[in-house]
């Protein structure tokens, strides 16, 4: 682990024991002179801190192409040719953290983003005001309300932007004045009632006139008003650009990957309950398994961002491949460290990816809910 010359005396400069080679037989640190120089005092100390020298290729060559050997070997008391567990997996981590997350996003391009959205704006609100030009024509049949259906979907009206659901309200309003249809009148106060609340939904003073404009007995109790206010709050940061749920949720991943790897330990023991191992041993080949995971996903995703293009056959390939490598890597890393039959492995495999899968759908939907309870 240590690097630099060794000092000549045999005087210990920390206890002050004798030293019969390069080390303190007392407290152990190396006898190496005092005066180094900027790169040497880095990389000491990045030595000293991961223990890297050759620990590190040395863990990680076993570790990605031996899976469950690492473990055994940890656990069997041969740890001094490797780098502790938590160690390796606190600095994948980090890299990964900075990395991944952003080879993982694709790049739009904002101009054609925009035409596509203003393109399909438009086909819709066209289609409303040829419905429109046709309903002041007054070409209707005496089934006005079921034609009115049948031409404007509900789901399309409140698609549309504001000003135009304005309009084709205002027109049907004109339409009934001729027609005098109360099916017609129906249908323009379902319209009416979803543009209130969408201005309902877009500032606190519009939902607060609202409220006071309906009878006591029909206005939302303080539980009801405290979450539709959160739901606002959360609508204007939308609308302004200010929050972005996926972005949130990329900050917090690692701290859902933390704490699930527990869990996933734990779906293991239960798997594998019939070795009666300790549960510590079965964190720690968790935590190989998943620093493994960690620094292949730092090599293939730039790679296919920043190489092939996240949309093109060959990161398809690619991910294919990592896939495939997972499931080649927990089943073997399985068998060697349970050493358990090929078809009982098999089948605890397939449970233990169904109840983290569970786990990690289950934790997003939840971490999702407290970002926006949180951040509304």
């Amino acid at each position: 682990m240590s690097s630099g010359k060794y000092r000549k005396e045999h005087d210990c400069l920390n206890c002050g024991q004798h030293v019969e080679k390069h080390y303190c037989s007392n407290c152990g640190q190396p006898n190496l002179e005092i005066k180094e120089n900027f790169w040497a005092f880095i990389t000491h100390s990045v030595a000293h801190y991961f223990h890297f020298d050759n620990k590190f290729f040395q863990t990680l060559k076993p570790l990605l192409i031996q899976p469950g050997q690492v473990t055994l070997d940890y656990l069997a008391g041969k740890r001094a040719r490797y780098i502790n567990p938590v160690s390796m997996y606190i600095f994948v981590s980090i890299i990964y953290f900075l990395i991944v997350p952003h080879a993982l996003e694709k790049e739009e391009n904002h101009e054609a983003v925009v035409a596509t959205k203003l393109s399909s704006s438009n086909k819709v609100t066209g289609k409303f005001d040829k419905n429109i030009d046709s309903n002041l024509a007054g070409v209707l049949p005496a089934s006005a309300a079921s034609q009115i259906k049948g031409a404007v979907n509900y789901q399309e009206f409140k698609a549309l932007k504001p000003e135009v659901q304005q309009q084709y309200v205002d027109s049907l309003v004109k339409l009934n004045l001729s027609q005098k249809s109360d099916s017609l009148k129906e249908v323009i106060e379902s319209y009416q009632e979803s543009i209130a609340d969408r201005e309902e939904l877009t500032s606190h003073s519009a939902y607060d006139a609202r409220q006071r404009s309906l009878p006591a007995d029909e206005r939302d109790n303080w539980f009801q008003r405290y979450f539709k206010k959160k739901e606002i709050s959360l609508n204007m940061k939308k609308a302004e650009g200010t929050f972005d749920l996926q972005a949130e949720l990329k900050k917090y991943q690692p701290k859902q990957y933390f704490l699930l790897m527990p869990l996933l330990a734990f779906f293991i023991m239960l798997n594998f309950r019939k070795n009666h191992i300790y549960y510590l041993h079965h964190l720690i080949f968790t935590i190989h398994g998943m620093t493994a995971y960690f620094i292949i996903s730092i090599v293939t995703q730039p790679l296919k961002k920043y190489v092939f293009g996240l949309d093109s056959w060959m990161s398809d390939v690619i991910g294919m491949l990592v896939s495939a490598g997972i499931l080649w890597y927990l089943f073997t890393g399985l068998s060697v460290f349970y050493n358990r039959s090929r078809g009982q492995t098999i089948r605890k495999t397939i449970m233990v990816i169904i109840l983290y899968a569970m786990s990690l759908s289950i934790s997003k939907l939840i971490l999702k809910e407290i970002i926006t309870f949180i951040l509304a």
